[in-house]
C-alpha cells in the first residue's frame, strides 16, 4: 500500500509538500483523477482523489477518512540517552517506530558521551517508518533535556494530588541490594494501564545519583535480561516487550 504524507489538510483538500509531491508523479507516475492515500501524522488516514498532479505541490479531494488507523492499544514514551555513534540512535528510532512508539526523548545523562543532538533527521526517518510499516501516527521527538530534568517533569511527584496510573520504568546495569531490579516482563505483566515510560541509559549506564533520583519520583528499576546490552539494543527490547504484552492484552 503507497502512503503518502500530509500535515496540510484542511477544508476537504489535501496537499502534500515538493518532497511528497515529487514522489507521488515522478517516480509512482500518478495522475489527476488518480487516489491516494496520506497519512497526516496525528493517527487519520485520508483517501483522496488527485486534483493537481504537479510535481511541486500535489493537490487531492478527500473523500473518506479513518483515524486511529495501524494504531496500537497503548502509549509509550522512550526516553533515551542519545549514543555516541548518531546512526545506532536512528537505528533505535526507526525500528521502535514500526513495532509501535508514541514519543521519543533524547536525554543527556551525566554519564553521556554524546551531549548534542538534533531532531530534524529523527523526525524524517520517523515519517518512513510511519508510512512503512502502515501507521498514521508518527511519533513525537521532543527537544533534548538532561536525564534530571525529565525525571522532575514525568516523575510521580510531578503528578501529586492527581490520578496516576502511568507506568514507570528505567533501566540500569549495577545492582543495588536495597532496591532489587525486577525483570521487565514480570513488571509489564503485572499492569493493567495503558501509559508507559521507560528511561534507558548511555553507553557509560545511569548515575547512582540520576537512579535514586528516579526511584525517589516514583519509577522501577528493571534489567532486561542477562546480556549486557547496547543502549539502542536494550532501548529496542524494551519496545518490544511493552509491545508483546500490551496487544495480548487485546
Amino acid at each position: 500500500m503507497e502512503l503518502f504524507y500530509s500535515r496540510d489538510i484542511e477544508g476537504g483538500i489535501c496537499r502534500l509538500d515538493q518532497d511528497e509531491s515529487g514522489h507521488c508523479v515522478k517516480v509512482l507516475r500518478h495522475r489527476n483523477g488518480d487516489e491516494i492515500a496520506v497519512i497526516d501524522g496525528c493517527g487519520t488516514l485520508y483517501r483522496c482523489r488527485m486534483t493537481s498532479d504537479s510535481p511541486k505541490g500535489v493537490e487531492a479531494m478527500v473523500l473518506s477518512c479513518e483515524e486511529n488507523w495501524g494504531a496500537h492499544p497503548y502509549r509509550l514514551h522512550m526516553a533515551v540517552c542519545p549514543t555516541k555513534n548518531n546512526d545506532r540512535y536512528e537505528w533505535f528510532a526507526e525500528k521502535a517506530c514500526e513495532i509501535g512508539l508514541d514519543e521519543i526523548s533524547p536525554v543527556i545523562g551525566e554519564h553521556s558521551e554524546r551531549r548534542v543532538f538534533k531532531t530534524a533527521r529523527i523526525e524524517k526517518i520517523l515519517v518512513s517508518a510511519a508510512k512503512q510499516s502502515l501507521k498514521a501516527s508518527v511519533p513525537v521527538v521532543h527537544e533534548p533535556v538532561t536525564v534530571r530534568e525529565f525525571i522532575l517533569e514525568h516523575g510521580r511527584r510531578s503528578f501529586a494530588g492527581a490520578q496516576d496510573d502511568r507506568l514507570l520504568l528505567i533501566a540500569y546495569c549495577f545492582e543495588d541490594e536495597n532496591v532489587p531490579r525486577r525483570s521487565i516482563k514480570e513488571v509489564l505483566e503485572g499492569y493493567e494501564g495503558q501509559d508507559i515510560i521507560v528511561l534507558i541509559g548511555p553507553e557509560g549506564d545511569f548515575s547512582k545519583a540520576e537512579a535514586e533520583l528516579a526511584l525517589a519520583n516514583g519509577f522501577i528499576p528493571v534489567h532486561l535480561g542477562p546480556s549486557r546490552l547496547r543502549t539502542e539494543t536494550a532501548a529496542l527490547s524494551a519496545v518490544s516487550a511493552a509491545y508483546f504484552r500490551m496487544i495480548s492484552m487485546e
